[in-house]
This record gives C-alpha cells, structure tokens and sequence, in this order.
C-alpha cells in the first residue's frame, strides 16, 4: 500500500492540539510533578538544624506519603491551576513555531525527504528557544507555589508579585532563562527522536493508532530525560527559594546550582528525582501526543466537514440562481410582441 498523504493542518490548529494534550496529560499526572520537584530541589544534609527545617524525601512513595501526612491531599495538587497555565502556554508556544519553523524549512530546501536527525534537533530547539522566552515566568512562578511550604503559599498572583519584590526585581520571573534556553535540547530530542522513530517503525504511515502514539512519545521523552536529567535539577534550584546552607543568596548560574549539589551531595545527585521524573515524562508525553495525534485528526475532520458544507451553500446558491434566470428567460419568451402603428 502506498504511502498516505496527511492533510495539511495550519499551526494554530497543530498547536492547540498540542496545547491540548499537554494539559490533559499534566492534569492526569500532576502529583508526579509535585514530586520530582520536591526531591529535586532538596538538599541533603548532616546538619540536623536543616534536617529540622524542612521534610526530606527518600523516594517517591515517601514523598507521597508525607506530602498527605502534612498538606493533606490537596498538597499533591499545589500549585496546579499556574502549571496548567504554563503547561498550555508553552506547548502552545512550541507547536506554534515548531510548525511554521518547519514548514519554512521544507519550502525553503524543497525537498520531500524527511528531515535528517540533526535538523529536527535543530528546528526542535530554535522553536524551543522562542517559546521559553515567552513562557518561563509561569514555569518560574508554579516552581515557587510547588517547593513552598504549606503556610508559605500563595496564589499566583500573589507569588509572581514576591517573586518581583525579591533581590532581582521583575527580572526575577525570568530566573533560569539560560537554563531552560540550553534544555529547549529536551524537547528538541524529545520530537526529533519521536519523528525519527515515526519514519523507522511506521514508515509512510499519516495517522498513528493511540498505542503506537503513546509508545513512541513515551520512549523518545525518556531518552531525552536521561540526557538532560542534570540540567532539570540545575534549573528547578534556580527557579525555587535557596536552601538554608545558602543563608537566602539565590544561586546565579545553573553551572552554580550543579556545583552546590556536587559539593554537598555529590555527583549522583545531579541525577536526583529521575525516577519520578521519567515516569512523568513517560505518561505525560504518551498522553500527549496521543491525544495530539487525536486532535488534529478532529480539526483535519472538523475542516472537512466545513468546506463540505460550503461547497454545498455555495452549489445550492448557484442552483437557485440558475433556476431564477431560466424563469426569467422563459417569463421573457413567453411574452407576446406588440406592434405600433
């Protein structure tokens, strides 16, 4: 069988369908985002006044398990209303770009062979790239609600404006910009392994069942994950509070962030929360892109429906109108002549 041809989905459609998928699978699997961020910007320590300041967590079931014990189970959902947010903005941001920039790409090159491995790479973190710049003062802000304590929280709103009363003003809710600049390779990875993966194990194909989205979305973020698993850590300690070995000084770099935790729990921690983090990433981007897949296939359906329907507005107009002048010709025919004398 040939192969089949996709239809053609403008960038605003491909990315509300990735917007939607996005919140769907981050709603679903929300407590896992509370988690691996919570181990992630946790610091380990002997000094038992910082053991006495805040919860440690052990693991991911222990995590959970205090998380309840001390917040009640609305503490597994703090901060969910600015991560949706974000979570929309930024795929939204990303869907938008990564089409236009890729379509540029294609017309440009005018080719119809499909993009080599670095090229998507490269078209995944250029459209990455713009869509950080946009969107990190949420991910800035749900990081704090997401690490602060119980009687600390507040609303966005409310954080955004601590965030701007801190030492580094409004530029404040761009803390991590570079980070999140240098990890757009996440992403990057993340669909350039899912296009490659597409093209080696279902060559040809245009829609892809649910199963086979979810496996290929699932396999290609857990690979992304684990190459960028030390930089996530760097960046959320950089968009969350310092630790109390750090007397309130926010960290400056993610290359400073890599060297607190190196000094003071090695270099295995730079690696910390990866369990969680892959098993959200898992279900996060299998959910999404099969729901995407989904999406666009109700927009590419919903599309076809509408200019069926106007093909038939349009059809049935000229129908009553060719009808309307076949009368008036005949009414004009039919008329008797009359002569003057």
């Amino acid at each position: 069988m040939g192969a089949q041809s996709k239809p053609s989905l403008a960038p605003w459609g491909k990315a509300v369908a990735g917007a939607s998928g996005a919140v769907l699978a981050n709603a679903l699997v929300y407590p896992l985002d509370i988690v691996k961020t919570r181990i992630q910007v946790q610091v380990r320590s002997d000094d038992p006044v910082t053991h006495a300041s805040a919860t440690h967590y052990t693991s991911t079931w222990d995590a959970v398990s205090k998380i309840v014990a001390n917040e009640g189970l609305q503490g597994l959902y703090a901060g969910m209303n600015g991560s949706l947010l974000g979570v929309a903005s930024t795929n939204f941001a990303y869907f938008y770009w990564y089409t236009i920039i890729r379509t540029l790409y294609t017309k440009y090159t005018k080719s119809n062979a499909a993009p080599s491995t670095a090229v998507e790479l490269s078209l995944g973190a250029l459209a990455g790239a713009v869509a950080q710049i946009f969107t990190i003062p949420v991910a800035v802000v749900t990081t704090r609600q997401q690490t602060a304590s119980k009687d600390e929280r507040r609303g966005l709103i409310a954080t955004a404006r601590e965030v701007i009363e801190g030492p580094d003003g409004v530029s404040g809710l761009w803390r991590g910009l570079k980070a999140s600049l240098v990890l757009v390779v996440n992403p990057a990875i993340t669909y350039g392994a899912y296009e490659r993966l597409k093209n080696t194990l279902f060559p040809g194909k245009a829609s892809l069942r649910p199963w086979e989205a979810f496996l290929l979305g699932a396999t290609s973020k857990a690979l992304a994950t684990i190459a960028t698993q030390p930089l996530i850590v760097a960046k959320v300690g950089l968009q969350s509070k310092p630790p109390p070995a750090r007397n309130g000084k926010p960290f400056k770099s993610f290359v400073e962030v890599m060297k607190f935790i190196i000094e003071h729990e090695g270099m295995p921690a730079l690696f910390k929360g990866i369990g969680p983090q892959i098993f959200k990433g898992f279900l996060v981007q299998g959910i999404l892109m099969m729901t995407k897949e989904r999406v666009e296939l109700l927009f590419v359906l919903l599309l076809r429906y509408l200019k069926a329907v106007r093909l038939s507005q349009i059809r049935q107009a000229a129908n009553i109108a060719a009808t309307a002048a076949s009368k008036a010709q005949a009414s004009v025919s039919a008329k008797p002549l009359t002569t003057t004398s």
